[in-house]
């Protein structure tokens, strides 16, 4: 199964290292307005998603005058456009999915769009949040990172302990160790080459891979 990338209506610091991140097999899902960004690197969505609040009048018109899906919910819903968007990637059986332009600007959507990913139905997923200058996700049980020396690597536990920390390819290593949500002994840390892992016995941990330009 392909991969999916998930645009929503946040930022998009830079639209060249967002392009980096997309391989021709991809499907893109825009959650409402992300649609603008899929459009600004001049290509087309699979589907629009959402209650549409947020995408241009033109561009809807656009998109409809070429036949792509789009699917309005009701303003009133219970979740965000995301939120949508997530399911319909996972009903379509995809089980990588990149979301791209949710990290930064307003922190509650940030934190919001981060507190999705603990959804206990992506467990077995790789889901990760990315705009092409850093990416986001969460660990459970085991999980590489990709870069270069020198980037840097936080490692934040989430809602609780994390028990059983171990890492390789990072400049300061843990050994089976517990990280606590009130300590910020996973902060900065970094690459020492193009791969690293972190593995944990329990618990949940968000990592945060800001790359260099």
């Amino acid at each position: 199964m392909n991969r999916a990338l998930v645009f929503v209506n946040g930022h998009l610091p830079d639209l060249e290292a967002a392009r980096r991140l997309i391989r021709t097999e991809d499907t893109l899902i825009a959650a409402d307005g992300g649609a603008r960004h899929i459009l600004a690197l001049g290509l087309l969505p699979s589907i629009v998603i959402g209650d549409l609040d947020s995408l241009a009048a033109d561009d809807r018109q656009w998109l409809e005058g070429l036949g792509v899906d789009i699917r309005q919910y009701p303003s009133d819903k219970n979740g965000t456009d995301l939120e949508l968007a997530l399911r319909y990637a996972l009903d379509g059986g995809y089980r990588s999915i990149l979301v791209l332009a949710a990290l930064g600007g307003r922190l509650d959507q940030t934190l919001g769009n981060l507190s999705l990913l603990t959804d206990p139905s992506l467990a077995e997923m790789d889901v990760r949040l990315d705009d092409g200058v850093e990416e986001a996700f969460f660990v459970r049980g085991r999980a590489a990172i990709l870069g270069k020396p020198g980037e840097a690597v936080s490692l934040i536990p989430w809602g609780g302990p994390a028990e059983g920390v171990t890492t390789e390819g990072l400049r300061w290593l843990l050994h089976s160790e517990t990280l606590y949500p009130d300590k910020t002994r996973g902060i900065s840390n970094e690459l020492l080459g193009e791969t690293a892992s972190v593995a944990l016995q329990s618990g949940l941990l968000l990592a945060v891979h800001r790359r260099q330009s």
